[in-house]
């Protein structure tokens, strides 16, 4: 019978009435996945580069990925003019909070749990540069005034310890046809 975790996540519990056969270990993926390319392991980095930076300057829009303690996930757009991350060194990035629903839900779970991801997407581009570190919520820096939008400082700032950077193949942006033109749908 096939097994999950249940939402408690106290342990397997068998999936019943469904003709689902679902994975069940680390080596079972492995063997259905294959091993990774060297290149592709060897691409992960703890320190921007010089193209990592031209991303980021290019960059109007990136997903922020959090989790709370108890690993309820949540995924926030975050978008401004290119270059709106701001890097402060070669491990850390700035991300400016702007106007939005107010909800808070990535500054609630970065309290919590501090483990974040940010995936960098360009509109026409290949590139999607994906960063993972450790996020804290700041309400000042001396950097605040440089982040002004219309003359207004951020409120807060996601700031971004780099644990590991690295840009992500293209396949799923080219099999999406993402930047490809649509037709035009009613409504």
């Amino acid at each position: 019978m096939p097994h999950t975790i249940d939402a408690t996540g106290e342990g397997p519990r068998t999936v019943t009435g469904q003709d689902w056969v679902e994975l069940g270990s680390h080596a079972q993926l492995r063997e259905l996945l294959g091993e990774p390319w060297p290149v592709v392991i060897d691409k992960v980095h703890d320190r921007l580069t010089d193209d990592d930076r031209d991303i980021l300057d290019r960059s109007p829009f990136c997903l922020l990925a959090t989790s709370d303690a108890g690993g309820n996930c949540d995924v926030s757009p975050r978008g401004d003019t290119p270059g709106f991350t701001r890097v402060l060194d070669s491990r850390t990035l700035a991300l400016p909070d702007r106007a939005g629903n107010r909800r808070g839900d990535s500054f609630h779970n970065i309290l919590d749990n501090p483990h974040a991801g940010l995936l960098y997407l360009i509109p026409g581009g290949k590139e999607v540069l994906r960063v993972n570190g450790r996020a804290r919520v700041l309400t000042d820096a001396p950097f605040f005034d440089a982040m002004a939008r219309d003359g207004r400082r951020p409120d807060l700032v996601l700031l971004l310890e780099i644990d590991e950077i690295y840009l992500h193949c293209p396949m799923s942006l080219n099999r999406a046809g993402l930047w490809k033109p649509r037709p035009q749908q009613a409504s």
